[in-house]
């Protein structure tokens, strides 16, 4: 027997619960349900499902518990040591991004440092989401679905003002309206004191945004900046030559000669020692990596195997980019994607659903994509993303904190 409460109407969960059953080719039987009355009151559902065999229905308990649906009088979670580093036992527990509750000693407690595609393990009496890689012999793991609570971050009727996004994605939008309401969600956030993160990929500087990003910079609305390799260097290219990729930003014409200023923009860096000491030496006056650094904001450039150079400040271990972007991200609570379909799915996988997500891309297939990996809080605008810094810098700049 499983229960679920929350706003299971208004988000839908009671049809999924219902199909995820029926595709399992189980059943289901209804033996309570109430309605909540007022906009803030929950529903409540308990219902009996029955499926094939033990195993079958183990696999449907998995994914009922994933929306959100818990084991009815439940005892407290299995735990089960790890017998290898870097492995977990078969049946260990895989979480979603919403936040997790896991019973021990008779009382539910909250699963710290919440991700999707991690295994739980408790320790000292604390549940805590860890990375397969980073399990060790002896570790705790929570295996099964006993004792393992999700509570969903269930769709408001109007969600920060972003209800208009929440339906299908579309370029068919006007997009000032979706500015000026992400301005004011960043205005908020940071006249709260929380944290902005935002990943950017270089198209951010081919298409003229740079500038505008510098002003959010300097505004205060960016906390941490996550990259690869290519966004430093043709930010570097533009500040010293006026180029990206060989193109003159001012003109939008190839220059003679062009194409190599991305491999003299790296050799610059990597004579100076690295872009903090070419900011500090006078070499890097200008850009979105020189405000970064003269401001402080922490930011971390993850490599790939197409990088040039790459910059002495690009983290080729992709293993070790990972821990330092989820490093990154602890406490922020706004995080902006700007056309980097793979950062940006990356970042997702990273973040709890409460951590709001707002990606912006002029291919409506990105956004679509980034909220179908999971991160369903992803809230989207389909645009080129040079003209979406210009509005949003100017939003900000009218109103500001």
């Amino acid at each position: 027997m499983v229960e679920a409460e929350g706003h299971l109407i208004d988000s839908q969960l009671m049809n999924a619960m219902f199909d995820t059953v029926v595709r399992h080719d189980a059943a289901f039987d209804v033996l309570e349900f109430r309605i909540g009355r007022t906009n803030e009151e929950p529903s409540f559902v308990s219902m009996r499902v029955t499926a094939k065999g033990p195993a079958a229905l183990t696999e449907l308990l998995e994914e009922l518990v994933g929306l959100g649906c818990r084991v009815a009088r439940p005892a407290d979670a299995q735990l089960t040591p790890a017998d290898r580093d870097g492995c977990a036992p078969e049946d260990f527990y895989s979480t979603t991004n919403h936040r997790t509750f896991v019973r021990l000693g008779g009382e539910w407690v909250e699963a710290d440092k919440q991700r999707m595609d991690a295994a739980i393990v408790v320790e000292r009496g604390r549940p805590s989401c860890r990375k397969l890689r980073d399990l060790r012999v002896g570790d705790a793991v929570v295996c099964g679905v006993r004792g393992v609570k999700i509570v969903p971050e269930f769709q408001e009727r109007d969600r920060h003002g972003f209800a208009f996004m929440t339906t299908e994605i579309s370029s068919e939008r006007r997009v000032e309206i979706g500015v000026g309401r992400i301005a004011a969600m960043m205005r908020a956030a940071r006249q709260a004191g929380e944290k902005i993160a935002v990943v950017a990929g270089p198209v951010v500087v081919h298409t003229g945004g740079g500038a505008y990003f510098c002003d959010l910079v300097r505004g205060g609305y960016v906390n941490v900046l996550l990259a690869g390799n290519a966004l430093a260097v043709h930010d570097v290219e533009q500040a010293l030559y006026g180029t990206s990729l060989g193109v003159d930003m001012e003109t939008g014409r190839a220059i003679e000669g062009g194409h190599r200023h991305h491999m003299r923009a790296i050799n610059a860096i990597y004579r100076a020692g690295g872009l903090r000491a070419a900011v500090q030496q006078g070499v890097l006056t200008s850009g979105v990596m020189y405000e970064c650094i003269r401001r402080n904001v922490e930011y971390v450039l993850a490599g790939s195997i197409r990088d040039d150079g790459p910059l002495p400040d690009t983290i080729m271990n992709l293993v070790e980019a990972q821990d330092r972007y989820t490093a990154a991200l602890q406490g922020v609570t706004l995080v902006l994607v700007l056309s980097t379909m793979l950062h940006g799915i990356g970042v997702g996988n990273m973040l709890p659903a409460w951590v709001r997500l707002v990606c912006v891309d002029i291919n409506p297939a990105v956004v679509t994509k980034l909220a179908d990996r999971g991160s369903s809080q992803t809230m989207g605008v389909v645009t080129d993303v040079g003209l979406f810094l210009r509005q949003l810098a100017s939003a900000l700049h009218e109103q500001p904190v």
